[in-house]
């Protein structure tokens, strides 16, 4: 029975390594014991490069994954492929694939930087014209990286919007 395994490669060699990995399973008639070889990577917009706003990205650079039985011939094929630097013996589960193909999809969204933040959490600006105030996370706006924050001025708790950098948990 095929399952996917992780194979951790040079980082930046990850297509070369899969085309031999192809090439070499058809040299040594090995197809039924392979299924997908995969590179995971998904498209991610570009804020900067606005010829081309959505790039893939790789998700995890220097590994790959592929669906194999795990027989002798097998292992010993993809461990000897130039380039490779470990097979990783055990399986991946069902459920940590499904979330691979997920991000691969788009369906879970992949950020470079994870902001952690509660509403109701007290934060400090660190950036601004209220540098040095402290507020409350009153609304998060994941999607266009803002918050609100009530801050108190001259006695009077007043909204104020600001990006997620210009925040200090």
């Amino acid at each position: 029975m095929k399952k996917w395994y992780v194979i951790q490669v040079f980082a930046g060699y990850e297509g070369i390594i899969k085309a031999d990995i192809e090439k070499s399973i058809e040299e040594k008639g090995l197809q039924e014991y392979f299924g997908d070889i995969l590179i995971p990577s998904a498209k991610v917009k570009q804020f900067f490069d606005t010829s081309d706003p959505l790039k893939d990205q790789q998700l995890f650079p220097g590994y790959m994954l592929v669906e194999m039985e795990a027989v002798p011939e097998a292992n010993r094929l993809v461990s000897s492929t130039p380039r490779v630097l470990k097979l990783l013996n055990a399986p991946l589960s069902k459920k940590e694939v499904e979330r691979i193909a997920a991000q691969m999809r788009g369906d879970v969204l992949v950020s470079g930087e994870s902001h952690r933040f509660e509403l109701g959490k007290e934060v400090e600006i660190k950036e601004g014209p209220f540098a040095g105030f402290m507020g409350i996370i009153e609304h998060i706006d994941e999607e266009s990286e803002k918050l609100t924050i009530m801050v108190s001025i001259f006695g009077r708790m007043t909204p104020v919007e600001l990006n997620f950098e210009q925040v200090k948990q």
